[in-house]
């Protein structure tokens, strides 16, 4: 039988916040640690000065060339700027300790500035494009001076390229630890800053491309319709990248549960339990890009005694951290329930 604590041991166990703190649990390998946060800002922070030096350039480009797509070009990028501001202030803001107004810490806080960030590209960016692309389909005019067009696309493709391979490099490296392509990576992290650089970068680069064709059909036909359609395109394309990360932050802040898999993995080290004859109940949520709540209804065996029951939830939150790190807090309800029946098949279905 397990060792019940003494009177002077529990009176010395800490309480409050304290008592909140996860079991210690070895990090095995191929599982995400906490250096996955400073991977991130260092992300940020390069893809942000990238844009900022990108969108002068593209400025002064489009101001000398008239060319629409080069100032939808400028817009996009001041806009990634701004965003990666919004994006590193999500970072520190939701890497903030818990305290005793907000128990449970402030990782959320960090998708309130990704969906922030992902409304200024909508606005910022998409619509200031579309709208300057319809006017210079109505009315617009070109200086003629396409060379220094040319010459800014082409250094900004690198400097976004440069950017865009450090994303690239985290997301491959962190698939490769979860052992999963890149694509689903994307879709089930919450880290939503990487993923906002991720998509953000690709969208310059396909961008990039948009603009250097518009110019290039405006040159040899001589019609600007071209200039406009390829601002337009632009427009359309942070139009659609906007909504795919407002909707997976506004999914977060709600309170998403883990995917589908974990579930069914942490529903399966609850079972394995040796007092467990049943889990009822598995909720999970997504607390902060590196925080998930775990809380289950679980039917112990009626033989066992308190003492038992302490030790086997202890056990219970050590191996779940043992496999997923990023498990902060384990709330297990002791519920009579029938026998075998275990909720899986639960969590996000992405």
């Amino acid at each position: 039988m397990p060792e019940t604590s003494s009177p002077a041991d529990r009176d010395e166990a800490p309480v409050g916040l304290a008592a909140a703190e996860p079991l210690p649990a070895p990090a095995e390998p191929g599982t995400p640690s906490g250096g996955g946060e400073n991977e991130s800002v260092g992300t940020v922070l390069i893809a942000g000065l990238a844009n900022l030096v990108i969108a002068a350039a593209k400025l002064i480009a489009g101001l000398l060339s008239g060319s629409a797509a080069m100032l939808s070009e400028a817009a996009h990028s001041l806009a990634d700027t701004v965003t990666e501001v919004f994006l590193f202030v999500a970072l520190r803001r939701g890497g903030k300790p818990a305290d005793e107004e907000h128990p449970f810490g402030y990782g959320k806080e960090s998708f309130v500035w990704a969906f922030i960030a992902a409304l200024f590209t909508f606005i910022g960016g998409a619509g200031f494009s579309i709208y300057h692309g319809v006017t210079t389909i109505i009315s617009g005019e070109h200086t003629g001076r396409y060379l220094v067009s040319y010459i800014v696309l082409a250094v900004s493709f690198l400097a976004e390229g440069t950017s865009f391979l450090k994303a690239q490099r985290q997301v491959t490296g962190e698939s490769r630890k979860w052992h999963i392509t890149r694509a689903r990576f994307l879709r089930l992290t919450p880290d939503t800053t990487v993923k906002a650089v991720y998509f953000e970068d690709s969208a310059a680069l396909i961008g990039l491309v948009l603009a250097a064709g518009g110019i290039g059909l405006a040159q040899v036909t001589g019609s600007e319709v071209w200039d406009g359609i390829a601002s337009i395109a632009i427009g359309v394309l942070l139009l659609v990248v906007a909504t795919v990360l407002a909707r997976t932050n506004v999914s977060l802040l709600v309170g998403r549960a883990v995917p589908r898999g974990m579930h069914n993995r942490i529903a399966d080290d609850l079972a394995s339990i040796d007092v467990v004859t049943a889990v009822p109940t598995l909720l999970t949520m997504q607390l902060g890009p590196g925080d998930i709540l775990v809380a289950a209804k679980v039917d112990f065996d009626d033989d066992v005694t308190g003492g038992q029951i302490e030790a086997a939830s202890d056990e219970a939150e050590r191996r779940l951290r043992a496999r997923y790190p990023m498990i902060r807090y384990v709330f297990l309800d002791p519920t009579r329930g029938p026998a075998g029946h275990y909720h899986r098949d639960g969590g996000a279905d992405l």
